[in-house]
């Protein structure tokens, strides 16, 4: 498998600078279909970092309903939160 396409795109919230900051992890979206060696392994190739470890997190698609009535659809996505070594950085909007 191609790991550069592994990674879809960092996650940016709140949550996700918090445990950038504290933890020393990065959040990013990924393949539904990818595991946790590919994500480590695309994460080191894409960046040139050592990954201690890395957890994902899945979250299935379903309904949602708005104002009563009317059904909206949220899509599923998978998430994969990747712990860097010690001294290991990756730098996104740092700077701006």
């Amino acid at each position: 498998m191609d790991y550069t396409q592994i990674l879809i795109k960092p996650v940016i919230s709140e949550k996700a600078t918090d445990i950038k900051e504290a933890a020393n992890q990065v959040a990013f979206y990924v393949l539904p279909s990818a595991n946790k060696t590919e994500v480590k392994k695309a994460v080191e190739s894409a960046f040139d970092v050592k990954v201690d470890s890395v957890r994902i997190v899945r979250k299935r698609p379903g309904l949602r309903r708005k104002f009563g009535r009317v059904v909206g659809k949220l899509s599923g996505y998978k998430k994969a939160y990747v712990k860097l070594s010690e001294g290991e950085k990756i730098e996104f909007f740092e700077g701006v």
